[in-house]
């Protein structure tokens, strides 16, 4: 056998072995492999990590581009990759900085009770420091992202510019869809609630992995810190005079946290628009990035809502104004 037949063999055999791990990792844990995945897409992308120490432990931020600067606040038990579909072209008209929120991603703490002021704190000192210390900030934030940047501004108005927010805010939800799934078939009704219709559904395997980061990860540490935690954080009937103007942006199929809430949390702002995304869930930048991107440059690029609003502003489906 010819040493160049022995070499290509070599490489079959090791591209075989690396597919046959890849595979296993995939099956096994199929949540953290999306994850390594998503978060390489952003280091592809061009984005830079950096660890920034705060009060409450290492706070991993990631960062790129040039321009004004726009920050990316994921939902609980996410973290910064989930933005990977959507920042590239982000990073060509704004500075881009997207942290792990405290507890998540690679930030600390990584073990106990974890309470929204632990989070809040934590942001707080991430934009303190020096490479975006006192410039003006455009938050925007998906579920538990929505409702951090929302208390961020209500403490920082001079901060902030502009809030886009999509799926979450600082109101009660009436909905309460169960985010720690105890077996496949509440597993499989939190997908449901999360994802329009016609979404494809992850597998019986995913469903097992759901099941055991939910009861052992973020979500299941946000309410060891318990309820009343977090009820100190809403802003229930304290909108009136909110000092930001609000953007929101929600899938129509979310029923983790459905338009009404969306309509409700309109409906106590001074100054607030509401764009529909058809055909989309609870995390448009995952389910639908094309149109989530394409409706964030239509509204950076546009005034905000003017107050008082005599109306509500609300986009039709698809994010197409009336």
């Amino acid at each position: 056998m010819s040493i160049l037949l022995k070499v290509g063999l070599l490489l079959i055999f090791v591209a075989l072995a690396v597919l046959i791990a890849f595979s296993m990792s995939f099956y096994l844990r199929p949540l953290a492999t999306t994850v390594w995945f998503r978060r390489n897409a952003l280091s592809r992308a061009g984005f830079h990590k950096t660890a920034l120490a705060t009060t409450v432990g290492t706070q991993m931020v990631w960062h790129g581009g040039s321009g004004p600067v726009l920050v990316l606040l994921h939902g609980a038990s996410d973290q910064a990759g989930t933005w990977s579909r959507v920042v590239s072209k982000l990073k060509a008209n704004f500075e881009v900085v997207m942290p792990d929120l405290a507890g998540h991603g690679e930030s600390e703490p990584f073990s106990g009770p974890l309470s929204l002021g632990t989070l809040l704190g934590a942001f707080e000192q991430v934009l303190e420091a020096p490479q975006w210390h006192d410039l003006p900030l455009t938050l925007v934030g998906n579920s538990l992202g929505a409702w951090l940047a929302m208390l961020y501004a209500d403490t920082h108005p001079c901060r902030v510019k502009r809030l886009l927010l999509a799926g979450g805010g600082p109101v009660k939800n009436a909905v309460e869809i169960g985010l720690m799934p105890k077996d496949r078939e509440e597993a499989r009704r939190v997908m449901d609630a999360a994802l329009d219709p016609s979404s494809p559904r992850p597998a019986n395997f995913v469903l097992d992995d759901l099941i055991r980061v939910s009861n052992s990860g973020p979500i299941a540490r946000l309410f060891a810190a318990g309820v009343e935690d977090m009820y100190k954080y809403l802003l229930e009937g304290r909108l009136a005079n909110f000092p930001v103007p609000v953007d929101l942006i929600w899938g129509a199929s979310d029923r983790i946290v459905p338009l009404d809430y969306a309509k409700k949390l309109q409906a106590q702002l001074p100054r607030c628009t509401l764009t529909v995304i058809d055909r989309c869930g609870h995390a448009p930048q995952l389910e639908r990035p094309r149109q989530f991107t394409r409706v964030l440059f239509e509204i950076l690029a546009s005034p905000p809502a003017p107050a008082p609003a005599r109306e509500p502003s609300v986009s039709m489906p698809g994010g197409e104004n009336t």
